[in-house]
């Protein structure tokens, strides 16, 4: 770490921070906005897109209904859209804490972080959705006629595939804020039943359905992930050690 650099960044103070905080809040909500805008144009193919492993209409039982559903497609694939802009703006909140030379590693971290994003919500696509609507669309079908509303379906549809493409980022934002000293990978290794239970509570959370199986297939991609986050923890936690070494 450089002597100007760490000098900078001793003369912060909290409320310098705070601000810095607000700024790359207020940028990634404006990619947000971006983002909804133009998802406003593709939000009924992104409707029928979802709705296709159901295979009927779904209903709407309330006026406003259809309305609620169509933004908060919108929504979420806004959110999609913008999420490099909000991963840039967690890195610049992040990099003042790096060295110079590495702070050219966003041009790795955004893109490798928006890959993991959309592989977590390919993989809860192709096989944690179908496993779930099958198991409740065909529960004891001589009792239950399955008619389900557009607000409950793509509800937790839409929860669910873009909070498990957050799960998948975990790693990489992990490795970050160990870089910056913020975390230390003993911590994260010491707390692993703290972490099974923080998984079991998420994957419980963010499933759509009761049934284990599909709790399980959700369960087992989020503990590969917290592994590998100890790894990258720890390569950061390194970085960290030896750039405060320099110092």
């Amino acid at each position: 770490m450089t002597a100007e650099q760490t000098g900078s960044d001793a003369g912060q103070t909290i409320l310098e921070h705070l601000n810095e905080l607000r700024k790359r809040l207020t940028w990634a909500v404006l990619g947000l906005v971006a983002g909804t805008a133009i998802s406003f144009f593709f939000a009924e193919p992104l409707l029928l897109f979802l709705i296709a492993p159901y295979g009927e209409l779904v209903q709407a039982i309330s006026p406003t209904e259809p309305l609620e559903t169509f933004f908060k497609v919108a929504l979420v694939s806004g959110a999609i859209l913008a999420m490099p802009v909000i991963l840039f703006q967690i890195w610049l909140f992040v990099a003042p804490a790096l060295e110079k030379s590495e702070r050219r590693f966003v041009y790795v971290f955004v893109p490798a972080a928006f890959t993991m994003f959309l592989l977590g919500i390919a993989f809860s696509w192709f096989v944690l959705l179908p496993a779930a609507i099958n198991f409740l669309a065909g529960f004891m079908p001589d009792i239950f006629l399955t008619e389900w509303t557009a607000r409950e379906y793509i509800g937790f549809t839409t929860t669910f595939l873009f909070w498990i493409g957050v799960c998948f980022e975990m790693p990489l934002v992990v490795y970050l804020i160990a870089r910056a000293g913020m975390v230390e990978a003993r911590t994260l290794r010491e707390q692993w039943r703290v972490a099974l239970v923080a998984i079991a509570i998420l994957a419980a959370a963010v499933t759509p359905s009761v049934d284990p199986v599909t709790m399980m297939l959700t369960m087992a991609p989020l503990l590969v992930l917290y592994g590998l986050s100890i790894l990258l923890a720890r390569l950061g936690q390194r970085q960290f050690e030896r750039s405060m070494a320099f110092d």
